[in-house]
């Protein structure tokens, strides 16, 4: 069991009993003793050397306890986010005391990072939050549980203390695959797939040579990578646009006759894990990249140019990869009551939208 135990000035004092049948990992038995602390944070501490067992320090977060081990960890204050707050507007969906749902708009980075240390999300929720944020992502990550692209837009959810942080990770890990957690987004891919329903599972890794970009990646690669990590995305054709519709087969409607498939698409991809630009990294391994997404679709530029004037003019206002995340469903941390939230496209995507499909009823 855990307990306080007479500290410094500083940091705070917690001591733990282990009183598990066999072997356990250190992190795990701390997580599980010490539910305000994400287990991240608990490596890290284990790693800064916060953390005796029986009076020896522990230096991995990997040692084994036996039962009856004594373990005292001395947690520091949490440190004050270095960024600072920033009057940025927010369009706030939901907001309670455990957490804040914001529809991101295009172009706003969500914590700071190279190139981008002001005017971001993060600075936008510590003017509007105060410090109320979550500290477990850290002191340029406060409150971040998942992320979209700078130029991707749509709804985010960020933790106000550690507690929603920790539950709302975990239910993030999951991906949804026993746990309530719903994400899909709506995006515009060049080409109409075959099928109005299928899965890209294929692992997704760091290109060695771009270290901007994802690749997909099983097995080892040519320079002896390890494979990637396990990436799953279940896709649905919702429309086809500019062009002919295919006959897709198992489609409730009834396709019109036609062999060529239209120039576009609009498919709702739903994430069975979440990867670094895992939708735009599948949707160009099977052929259908995002229109306008110039790091995973560069080679259709000259598609791009054969548009209507109209759609292509729209496609130029975009100036980015057609994704916006629509949906977004969870399990509240504190009361346990299912939220869902949904967001319409901005207009940028709604005019291409548009434009593709005028074309397609010409």
């Amino acid at each position: 069991m855990a307990g306080m135990v007479d500290g410094g000035d500083d940091d705070t004092q917690h001591e733990i009993v282990f009183a598990g049948e066999g072997p356990e990992r250190l992190d795990k038995v701390l997580a599980g003793a010490l539910p305000d602390f994400s287990r991240a944070r608990i490596q890290a501490l284990i790693r800064e050397g916060r953390v005796m067992v029986d009076e020896a320090g522990a230096a991995t977060p990997s040692l084994r306890l036996v039962p009856g081990a004594r373990i005292r960890l001395a947690a520091p204050p949490p440190a004050p986010p270095e960024p600072g707050g920033e009057d940025i507007p927010l369009a706030i969906v939901y907001e309670d005391d455990d957490l804040i749902v914001i529809d991101k708009p295009v172009g706003l980075v969500v914590h700071p990072a190279g190139g981008h240390e002001t005017g971001t999300l993060v600075n936008a929720l510590i003017a509007h939050c105060g410090d109320s944020l979550s500290g477990i992502g850290g002191v340029a990550r406060p409150g971040i549980v998942h992320r979209l692209d700078k130029d991707t837009s749509g709804l985010i959810v960020v933790a106000k203390n550690d507690r929603a942080h920790r539950a709302l990770a975990a239910q993030f890990a999951d991906h949804g695959r026993s746990g309530p957690l719903e994400r899909a987004y709506l995006g515009i891919v060049w080409g109409v797939p075959d099928r109005p329903r299928f899965s890209i599972d294929a692992p997704i890794a760091r290109a060695r040579h771009n270290r901007e970009k994802m690749i997909v990646l099983r097995g080892r690669g040519p320079s002896g990578e390890t494979s990637g990590r396990e990436a799953v995305t279940h896709v649905q054709m919702l429309e086809a646009l500019g062009g002919p519709i295919p006959d897709l087969p198992g489609q409730d409607r009834e396709a019109p006759d036609a062999t060529e498939p239209g120039e576009a698409a609009l498919v709702r991809c739903e994430l069975e894990t979440g990867r670094t630009h895992q939708i735009r990294v599948h949707m160009a391994h099977i052929g259908h990249p995002l229109l306008g997404d110039a790091l995973y679709g560069s080679g259709y530029r000259t598609k791009a140019s054969r548009l209507p004037e109209a759609a292509r003019a729209a496609l130029e206002t975009l100036d980015r990869q057609a994704l916006h995340a629509t949906l977004l469903g969870f399990e509240h941390p504190r009361t346990k009551r299912a939220m869902r939230f949904e967001s319409p496209p901005p207009a940028d995507f709604a005019q291409l939208l548009d434009a593709l499909r005028h074309e397609s009823s010409q």
